[in-house]
């Protein structure tokens, strides 16, 4: 009988020690989407694998080892998470927010079924962390704005964690790609006041930066560094609306005259973009690119996505 109650606690010890960490866990490779045969055309294939792209991880065995979520080491999850990412970029916006949607839903199920693996919890902070921060290459309000819908909604989500998420939500929704954004006043170095929408070109980057910002500087050296930018916008095709919405204008009247001389620069002298009613500018620099209509093409994206876009109106 003694040795029986030994044997147990040894078992005992060992599996704590193996849910810990101590000992080797088993894990599994990121499990591949299987696409029925009868699917065949490239869209609706692609439009599948984003569909199902989680189906059989969620479906997998929860392991209690703090290096995995589901079986799948973190770092394999990372670039799951990194190739999906990717492939909703190519699709069509309306099919990758509904594949959004649905990952949601399989996580919000697959923590529902256990939530002592915390699927919800670490699940989401990895996809909020590719989608929605601002250092992000792959970060995407558009691609965002499902998923944060539903964190404000679900049961899961934690009642000091809501308001915070319908604010996100709120901001993601304002000025979606496809949509024409508000017209502005902003006020130049020499006095004048003009307006957005008294810019006409065939492409308008809107570039919102600080003085002094060297991640600012980057991004302009790096635009006007890049082959065939300078002639377009000395030919009219390209405009670049440079626009300051602090409130140090002292500073920035300072700074101004290290702008490049062919980018229209100003500032925001209504504080309206500040104060959150016109624009959602989470982090500076920001850039969109507007189309002749000032409908957005892309907004709050890596300048090596809006400079791939304009090579390709070329």
């Amino acid at each position: 009988m003694k040795r029986s109650i030994i044997l147990l606690c040894l078992q005992a010890f060992f599996l704590s020690c193996a849910c810990h960490g101590v000992q080797e866990v088993r894990t599994r490779p990121f499990p591949d989407t299987k696409i029925p045969g009868v699917i065949v055309e490239p869209h609706e294939r692609m439009d599948y694998i984003a569909d199902h792209y989680w189906d059989a991880y969620f479906a997998g065995d929860g392991l209690c080892d703090s290096s995995s979520l589901l079986g799948v080491r973190l770092p394999e999850l990372e670039q799951a998470m990194a190739n999906w990412c990717g492939l909703l970029g190519e699709m069509p916006l309306q099919n990758a927010q509904k594949a959004v949607g649905k990952a949601f839903d399989g996580m919000e199920a697959r923590h529902a079924a256990d939530t002592s693996q915390h699927v919800y919890t670490r699940f989401s902070e990895i996809l909020i962390r590719y989608l929605y921060d601002p250092n992000s290459p792959m970060r995407s309000e558009d691609l965002y704005l499902p998923f944060v819908r539903k964190l404000a909604q679900s049961p899961w989500t934690a009642e000091d964690m809501r308001p915070a998420y319908r604010y996100e939500a709120r901001m993601c929704a304002m000025n979606p790609i496809g949509a024409q954004v508000p017209d502005f006043r902003y006020k130049m170095l020499d006095g004048r006041v003009s307006t957005l929408y008294a810019i006409h070109a065939e492409l308008l980057m809107l570039f919102f930066s600080n003085p002094g910002c060297h991640a600012c500087k980057g991004i302009i050296d790096e635009v006007m560094g890049h082959p065939g930018i300078p002639e377009r916008i000395a030919s009219g095709r390209l405009s670049v609306m440079n626009l300051y919405i602090d409130e140090d204008i002292a500073a920035w009247k300072e700074y101004a005259p290290n702008y490049p001389d062919s980018w229209i620069s100003g500032y925001d002298p209504d504080g309206l973009i500040r104060a959150d009613r016109l624009y959602c500018v989470r982090a500076i620099p920001s850039l969109y690119l507007l189309d002749a209509d000032k409908r957005v093409i892309l907004r709050d994206a890596p300048t090596e996505k809006v400079l791939a876009y304009i090579d390709k109106t070329q």
